[in-house]
C-alpha cells in the first residue's frame, strides 16, 4: 500500500508533462522524457535484477494516455509504444522528490555511453 496518495494527475496540453499533486502538499511537474527513461519496467530497470538500461533518443517522447491500475498505480502509455511500466504512487513521489539527482545521473550516463537525448 502506498504511504502517499495523489490528489491530482494532469497532463499538459502538449502531453509532455505530467503534473502530480499529493495529499501531503507536494507537487511535481514530471517531463515525459524523464518518466520514460525512469520507467519502472524491466526494459529500463533490467530483467531479474540486472543493471538499469540507459535509454537515449527519448527527448521528444510524449504521453499518449494514463491508465489507472487498481488504487495503487498508473500505467503511463508513451507515444513510442512503451506501456509496460506501472508507476506506483510512492514511485511517482520518489521521481518528483529526487528529480534533480536522477536527471543528473541520467545525463551523466548518456555522456559516458555516447548517447544522445
Amino acid at each position: 500500500m502506498a504511504d502517499i496518495w495523489p490528489t491530482e494527475l494532469r497532463l499538459d496540453a502538449a502531453k509532455t508533462t505530467l503534473n502530480v499533486a499529493f495529499d501531503n502538499g507536494d507537487g511535481f511537474a514530471l517531463p515525459a522524457e524523464y518518466l520514460r527513461v525512469e520507467s519502472p519496467s524491466a526494459e529500463v530497470q533490467g530483467h531479474g535484477g540486472d543493471h538499469k538500461v540507459t535509454l537515449g533518443g527519448k527527448r521528444h517522447v510524449a504521453i499518449e494516455r494514463l491508465e489507472p491500475v487498481g488504487n495503487y498505480a498508473v500505467r503511463i502509455c508513451f507515444d513510442d509504444g512503451h506501456d509496460s511500466g506501472l508507476f506506483s504512487w510512492d514511485y511517482l513521489h520518489e521521481l518528483g522528490r529526487d528529480q534533480n539527482k536522477k536527471w543528473d545521473a541520467y545525463l551523466r550516463a548518456l555522456r559516458v555511453q555516447g548517447l544522445q537525448r
